[in-house]
């Protein structure tokens, strides 16, 4: 998110968190070599999805609400509406406290990550970034909110 034109967009910092949580959740050679492993600095599961619906309330109603604010179109929303509800099922499934391993290895996982997959190039692409780049750490997602 370092290039990411976050000004462009009137609730960008909201859209930040919602594009780290998705780039993690879509990413199943991070979620190995990072949250499996327990690497310090990005959270875990848990954490991934409470960005992606803390302030956007995206676990009570869709991101058509928000085109225009933190979403640029309604294909963006769309994309962010399946990922949600396919994440948010497996987690009310196995529970937010579980293992990183449970959710890996949850039946629903795979069209789970596709589905942010999905949203998460979109987003990137959107905003004139690089899909295909490892996620950045809370840190910097921190810096980054703070500083722009």
């Amino acid at each position: 998110m370092g290039g990411m034109p976050l000004n462009d967009m009137p609730w960008w910092r909201w859209r930040s968190n919602v594009r780290s949580a998705l780039h993690m959740l879509s990413d199943p050679v991070f979620q190995r070599d990072v949250w499996l492993a327990g690497v310090d600095g990005y959270g875990d599961v848990t954490d991934a999805v409470y960005r992606l619906v803390e302030d956007t309330w995206l676990d009570s109603w869709s991101a058509e609400k928000y085109v225009g604010t933190i979403f640029r179109d309604s294909q963006e929303a769309a994309l962010v509406d399946t990922a949600v509800l396919r994440v948010l099922r497996i987690m009310h499934q196995v529970g937010p406290d579980a293992p990183v391993s449970a959710y890996l290895d949850h039946a629903g996982w795979p069209e789970a990550v596709r589905a942010a997959r999905d949203a998460h190039v979109r987003l990137a692409v959107s905003d004139g970034e690089e899909p295909d780049v490892p996620p950045r750490t809370l840190e910097i997602l921190r810096i980054l909110t703070r500083s722009a």
